[in-house]
């Protein structure tokens, strides 16, 4: 069975979308369409912006975005899922992959959540780490232990968790984490504590937004980041994407249920490779591939 895999924050890099743009009349559409949607140039920045531009939350999010809705949509009739999950912001390119929102919907609602995500990061300085080689349960653990607020965000694969919090929190986790045996314990670039309590904010504004969206009945099940199991049900997927900014990416969970429900190959729909080498450590017998296109279709 074919799962096709979304992409979050991280993966972009300047001239992404650029061959799509250049070779596809549906992907120049689209990214036009999307240029007016946003009220500003955004294929100016993916095209030939700086790595800062393209950095800023409000840019990233609906850039990764359309790079994987529109590469999805340039492979035409071959792209037949029969899973789709995508790793936080991912999720919402994989809704409208299935079908669940349309392009236009998905695009505003992505806008939005940067947004939110962007001025819930400005309320309260924080950050995330990554904390690598300890078990999940010992990272909970010790984040409980830790006065403040640091949580585990991001299961991404088996030794390899991100913890996101308050700054001071954070600092004082990594400390830990590095004293129980933790490989790494780093503090990564990122402008606020995603899946954590202090995107409270964020995810009430974006609770609105979902709720006044019309979305469809799934074309393929979705394996989300909070439920982690196969979700077809279109008030369900609500719910779950609305939880999703304060609640965990379960993504080891998700491509263990995904292969446990019979996906046989992994293909990641968008910017970079990040999504198949975590696919392959949390089972090495999967197998991945990036989308190829074939010319002039």
């Amino acid at each position: 069975m074919k799962a096709y895999i979304f992409p979050g924050q991280g993966a972009q890099f300047v001239g992404m979308g650029l061959d799509l743009y250049e070779k596809y009349p549906i992907a120049q559409e689209l990214f036009e369409r999307a240029n007016e949607i946003l009220g500003f140039s955004i294929t100016d920045i993916m095209f030939e912006g700086t790595p800062e531009e393209l950095k800023q939350t409000k840019v990233t999010q609906p850039a990764i975005f359309l790079h994987s809705v529109i590469l999805s949509k340039v492979m035409g009739d071959s792209f037949q899922p029969n899973m789709v999950a995508g790793h936080s912001l991912g999720e919402f390119s994989a809704l409208v992959a299935n079908e669940v929102l349309n392009f236009e919907d998905g695009l505003k609602l992505v806008s939005q959540r940067a947004l939110a995500m962007q001025k819930a990061c400005e309320l309260r300085p924080s950050t995330m780490a990554a904390v690598l080689n300890l078990p999940d349960d010992v990272v909970e653990r010790l984040c409980e232990e830790t006065p403040g607020v640091v949580v585990a965000a991001n299961y991404n694969c088996p030794g390899q968790l991100v913890i996101s919090g308050e700054v001071s929190a954070i600092e004082a986790a990594c400390e830990k984490m590095k004293e129980a045996g933790a490989r790494r314990a780093l503090v990564l670039p990122v402008g606020g504590a995603f899946h954590s309590p202090l995107m409270e904010p964020a995810r009430e504004e974006l609770a609105n937004a979902i709720e006044n969206t019309s979305f469809s009945t799934a074309k393929c099940p979705i394996y989300q980041n909070v439920s982690t199991t196969a979700v077809s049900n279109s008030e369900d997927i609500k719910n779950n994407l609305i939880s999703q900014l304060t609640a965990p990416v379960k993504w080891t969970q998700s491509v263990q249920n995904m292969i446990k429900d019979g996906a046989t190959l992994f293909t990641e729909v968008g910017p970079g490779k990040v999504l198949q080498g975590l696919v392959r450590k949390i089972n090495s017998e999967a197998q991945t591939a990036s989308v190829t296109l074939i010319q002039n279709q």
